[in-house]
């Protein structure tokens, strides 16, 4: 029984630091960074320039079709590279293969999607 108690010790010394360390670190750069009651400091800084107007503005959809399109192409090649490799160089069940096709053919729909909401187009 003590052989397993021991075994825990290494782990019970990690929560002990994680959940030590953080306060200890908020502790000292509270007491150790300099102070400043400027009003400059509590202002917006945005690349140098004086803020202008609301925070809160509306930016168009295509931003987000761009988004949808990258997230898209990046999800694509995450799955399909490494599965090419394995597929040139072992065999590969029909499971995979099956799914693999799902895959595309979700990925196709969201082709779709994207070409029915003109997002492929770079200048509407």
């Amino acid at each position: 029984m003590s052989g397993v108690i021991d075994s825990y010790i290494p782990v019970i010394i990690f929560l002990i630091v994680a959940l030590a360390v953080p306060p200890v670190l908020m502790f000292i750069v509270y007491n150790l960074s300099p102070r400043s009651k400027a009003k400059d400091k509590f202002t917006t800084y945005e690349c140098g320039s004086v803020p202008i107007g609301e925070a809160k503005i509306q930016f168009n959809i295509e931003y987000y079709l761009y988004a949808i399109a990258f997230v898209l192409f990046d999800v694509e090649i995450l799955f399909l590279y490494p599965w090419a490799t394995v597929y040139i160089g072992h065999g590969i069940t029909q499971v995979a293969v099956v799914e693999m096709l799902l895959f595309l053919v979700v990925v196709l729909m969201g082709y779709v999607y994207l070409w029915k909401k003109e997002a492929l187009k770079w200048v509407k």
